[in-house]
């Protein structure tokens, strides 16, 4: 299998690093070949705290990877996230030549490649340029702006920044680890390419993936991304909580987690009680699954309020017809669902990412917790092909444009006249 057909999905999480391996099938498909994980023991948070740490998680995760595709993986799309994360809207235009050449795709790209040219508070770096919507000679709410006329070409952006340290760390544990990079896209937004509908995006969604370290936010409407935030809480902070509040270790605190923990802490009856081994020799500790309950309730609806408050800043709240989708590993927790639409009054859906998927190798790969994963497998392949089709209109406009102009014509001209003079 050629290396050109394979895309590779690097997920650098707080909990865990995952990397999957896909490919495009007869009928366009992705499909995931294989899958590879390891613990995260050098990230925290979304920020790499470790490089050793990171290096060594990565190369576990991309052998294991590998070994199950049975391919050779040198270039990868890796996710970045954390609290640097921020967004801004921002307008930008540029003036055409000539109101007789329709738009192409180069003036867009012209148009998107001069706002990466902003200037940012020092230690930010521009992320992602997305453009929402076009202005064409003061006429708004244009989606496709190719083919048109006009002079003025302007559009509507949301441009995603980030931390240039925290970016450069996880360029360097790549390199380490030795692979390079493809791209480097925000974990929200892969998510959201992994779980979401068309149809949601245009009703208006917010996509909320709960991962270890942090919780990612998308605010989709009228199929554009419209709002990105990320707030610096996640599952880790649960288990931190269980394992302060049950005065208990942070592995049997994950287990109780995982195994027993609910959102909602009515959907316990009091005699419910989960025996935990004491150390060394000492007595069972018994745990009250109601209490469990409560520890998790407190943080998760602390989480929730983070999330609507994200919501109601963004200022469309009004508009999301689809409610929320929740994804990641947190999103598994029992009764979250309900719980997030009595604290947000949103319908609510749990999201898995074998949504647009042709096949995966295990039921493994549909858990909410790989959605950012086969979303930056997805997104590598949509950026892929952009970037073929960039090349190949680019080759075709030159060919295209030679002796379009009226100057060229009528050199052309002119030298057709004295190339038959010298004929005769």
């Amino acid at each position: 299998m050629a290396n050109s057909e394979i895309i590779v999905g690097l997920d650098i999480g707080s909990t865990k690093i995952a990397c999957l391996v896909g490919k495009k099938n007869e009928y366009g498909k992705v499909e995931i070949l294989g899958a590879g994980r390891a613990d995260s023991l050098g990230v925290n948070r979304g920020i790499v705290a470790n490089i050793q740490h990171t290096v060594e998680s990565i190369q576990q995760a991309v052998k294991e990877a590998e070994q199950k595709a049975g391919v050779d993986i040198n270039v990868v799309n890796v996710g970045i996230a954390g609290q640097h994360i921020r967004s801004i809207q921002h307008r930008g235009s540029i003036m055409r030549h000539s109101i007789e050449e329709e738009i192409s795709e180069d003036d867009v790209h012209n148009l998107t490649d001069n706002m990466k040219k902003l200037v940012l508070p020092p230690g930010e770096e521009i992320i992602h340029v997305i453009p929402q919507d076009y202005i064409i000679d003061n006429e708004q709410g244009i989606k496709e702006p190719i083919g048109m006329s006009g002079i003025c070409l302007e559009a509507n952006f949301h441009i995603i920044t980030g931390d240039v340290g925290a970016a450069k760390n996880i360029e360097k544990c790549i390199r380490k680890a030795g692979l390079d990079i493809s791209t480097m896209i925000l974990e929200p937004l892969a998510s959201a390419e992994s779980v979401l509908s068309l149809e949601e995006k245009e009703a208006g969604v917010v996509l909320v993936d709960i991962g270890g370290g942090t919780t990612d936010i998308a605010i989709f409407q009228d199929n554009t991304i419209r709002h990105t935030a990320v707030i610096p809480l996640g599952g880790n902070v649960i288990t931190e909580d269980i394992k302060e509040g049950c005065s208990i270790i942070k592995t049997q605190a994950e287990a109780l987690k995982v195994n027993f923990g609910s959102a909602l802490a009515s959907e316990n009856k009091d005699e419910e009680i989960v025996s935990i081994p004491g150390l060394k020799g000492r007595e069972p500790k018994e745990i009250s699954l109601k209490n469990l309950s409560s520890i998790i309730q407190a943080r998760m609806e602390e989480i929730i309020e983070h999330v609507h408050y994200e919501i109601r800043s963004s200022g469309y709240e009004k508009k999301l017809i689809a409610g929320i989708v929740l994804t990641g590993g947190g999103s598994q927790l029992k009764h979250i669902a309900q719980l997030t639409e009595f604290k947000t009054g949103l319908d609510t859906r749990i999201g898995y990412p074998n949504e647009h998927l042709a096949k995966v190798p295990s039921p493994e790969i549909a858990s909410p917790m790989y959605a950012t994963g086969v979303g930056l497998v997805i997104l590598g392949f949509n950026y892929s092909e952009a970037q073929k089709r960039r090349v190949k209109t680019g080759s075709q406009t030159v060919k295209k444009d030679k002796g379009q102009s009226f100057f060229d014509k009528m050199l052309a001209k002119g030298k057709q006249f004295f190339d038959e003079e010298d004929a005769k």
